[in-house]
């Protein structure tokens, strides 16, 4: 394993962790609707459980209403009460064939909430990054050992490193500030 190898391998997580911060960010529900709040819910069809958007198709009706559709009309129920019972907070009604999902506004309090979920988060995040920094320099450090660098080599790709650490914690700074004015705009 070489220096660039390394570095390259630290580069590749920390942006996984990122991607996995976005991830997770989308799910924080804000005032506004979007189809992403019901990503993670499943429905049990046919004894499997199955994503709700494999089994339905998911539309925005208005900035607060989500439109849930089934692909199977006896399905309706079934879909329902997985949104009801996904602890979302969210209520659905059934108009039809349709089920509409409408995200009530957020409390002061429970925006206060939501800015600690995304908090908590990012936090979890810069702690993965910088686990993923020790690593790099543990590889680096048993490169010198192994007479594979010198130590000025070393003290450069370590530079190098939190260079790109410092990079990616900034991201995840500017992620959760922009996810943190989302959530308190009223």
């Amino acid at each position: 394993m070489s220096v660039a190898d390394v570095k390259k391998s630290a580069q590749e997580r920390m942006t996984k962790s990122l991607e996995t911060l976005r991830a997770d960010l989308a799910k924080v529900r804000t005032g506004r609707a979007h189809t992403g709040i019901l990503d993670h819910v499943t429905v049990d069809y046919y004894g499997n459980p199955t994503p709700i958007n494999q089994v339905a198709n998911l539309t925005l009706v208005d900035a607060r209403t989500i439109g849930v559709q089934p692909l199977e009309k006896k399905m309706a129920a079934a879909i329902e009460k997985a949104i009801r019972d996904a602890d979302l907070g969210l209520n659905p009604a059934a108009q039809g064939d349709v089920i509409r999902v409408p995200t009530p506004p957020l409390t002061e309090e429970r925006r206060k909430e939501m800015v600690k979920l995304v908090k908590s988060e990012a936090e979890d995040a810069k702690i993965a990054v910088r686990n993923i920094r020790r690593d790099a320099n543990e590889s680096l450090k048993k490169l010198v050992k192994d007479k594979a660098i010198s130590e000025d080599d070393e003290r450069r790709a370590i530079d190098d490193v939190q260079k790109v650490t410092d990079k990616f914690i900034a991201d995840v700074d500017k992620m959760v500030a922009e996810k943190e004015k989302e959530v308190l705009t009223v």
